[in-house]
């Protein structure tokens, strides 16, 4: 099979020629090994199922991980928590947390002192943000996860949970403002 522009797209050389840049995309996305080599599998064979359809106005590798990112938020979206499994504000206002009745901080937040543009493209750090979303609850995790790794709409999330606009931006800023108090303790200085 050829493109338009005459490139090669025989379906038996993709894994070959894409498989780590697949891997290395859906990795940076997922928490596992296991998964991302799974997302990539079911990336390969969608596109194979699909090959027909490939119009060749992108690029091959632009086309599979278009895939991949469908099939990452896909994933995403199967982890969504059971309804009244947990309730964000059981988790602010517990014990040992961060906000004060108010929604305002106990302990403000200290410099972090770094680039956090730089920092960002560093493994260590992606390791962190994973390790910090595992101690969210859930949901807020999951919410984090999709609108901010993934890129899902906040209309999407809001479907996806069944609820209203309004509490879809408290869980992601409880989300965000959770993850930032994370990675100053874990990442940067800490408080002062």
């Amino acid at each position: 099979m050829t493109t338009g522009k005459g490139k090669e797209t025989n379906p038996i050389t993709w894994l070959e020629k894409y498989g780590d840049t697949l891997y290395r995309f859906a990795r940076a996305r997922v928490r596992d090994s296991f998964t991302a080599e799974d997302l990539v599998q079911e990336t390969l064979l969608a596109a194979y199922r699909s090959r027909k359809k490939f119009s060749g106005r992108s690029t091959l590798k632009t086309w599979l991980i278009g895939i991949l990112r469908h099939k990452i938020v896909d994933y995403y979206r199967k982890q969504k928590p059971e309804q009244g499994e947990e309730n964000p504000d059981d988790f602010v206002y517990g014990s040992g947390n961060m906000f004060d009745a108010k929604e305002k901080w106990k302990v403000k937040p200290g410099d972090w002192g770094k680039d956090p543009e730089n920092e960002y493209e560093r493994k260590e750090l992606m390791t962190m943000i994973h390790a910090c979303l595992d101690e969210m609850p859930k949901k807020m995790s999951l919410a984090y996860t999709l609108r901010e790794l993934q890129g899902v709409s906040t209309d999407e999330l809001c479907e996806l949970f069944q609820t209203r606009k309004n509490n879809c931006w408290v869980i992601l800023y409880r989300a965000r403002m959770l993850l930032r108090r994370c990675l100053e303790i874990n990442w940067f200085q800490g408080p002062k």
